[in-house]
């Protein structure tokens, strides 16, 4: 079972390596192992499967550039990045698309947003990261950093959900919770 995934989708060394050795195989293997994530995406997002075709082969287009330019690092699974690549075209295509008319100020606002692309990539790959070390993280962990930062409940609140004896404890708990999603967020 092993040997027939590595075979479909080659691993993350594999595909720069490929691509340095103008391997297409790889390319290929690489195209058919992550379309259908980047398929449900577009189709779950106002697109068709021609739309999602051309973003994936954009994206690919633009991971085979940055590869062969060779400063190239990868700082999550190639996966995320594929699909935080494949999002920010698509969301950009999306914008593009609802704006009917254009003025000079429009055309600003691009310019203004194309110098930040690599900063909202990065940060849309650290949110990825972070929601992933927050699924690993468990429970009670995950419901207490989510009730505290994400649904702003108060330490009382949270204290009185989790029977804790007093908010000193609840607080403790955050902490440690907090502790633990570091470790994970920032593992290798």
């Amino acid at each position: 079972m092993n040997n027939s995934l590595k075979s479909s989708v080659p691993t993350d060394r594999e595909v720069i390596l490929g691509i340095l050795n103008n391997s297409e195989d790889t390319l290929n293997k690489l195209y058919k192992g992550y379309f259908a994530m980047i398929l449900q995406f577009i189709l779950n997002n106002n697109g068709d499967e021609d739309d999602a075709k051309d973003v994936y082969q954009e994206a690919i287009i633009i991971l085979y550039n940055k590869v062969k330019e060779g400063n190239f690092e990868l700082s999550s699974k190639l996966k995320t990045y594929i699909y935080s690549v494949c999002r920010r075209i698509w969301l950009k295509k999306l914008t593009q698309n609802s704006k009917k008319t254009g003025n000079i100020n429009d055309y600003e606002d691009v310019f203004a947003v194309e110098e930040d692309v690599e900063d909202h990539e990065e940060k849309d790959l650290q949110f990825v990261k972070m929601q992933s070390a927050l699924s690993h993280l468990g429970e009670p962990c995950k419901t207490i950093i989510q009730d505290f930062y994400i649904h702003n409940l108060s330490m009382q609140d949270i204290c009185e959900k989790f029977g804790y004896t007093n908010t000193d404890n609840a607080k403790t708990q955050k902490y440690k919770c907090l502790q633990r999603l570091k470790k994970i967020f920032f593992q290798p």
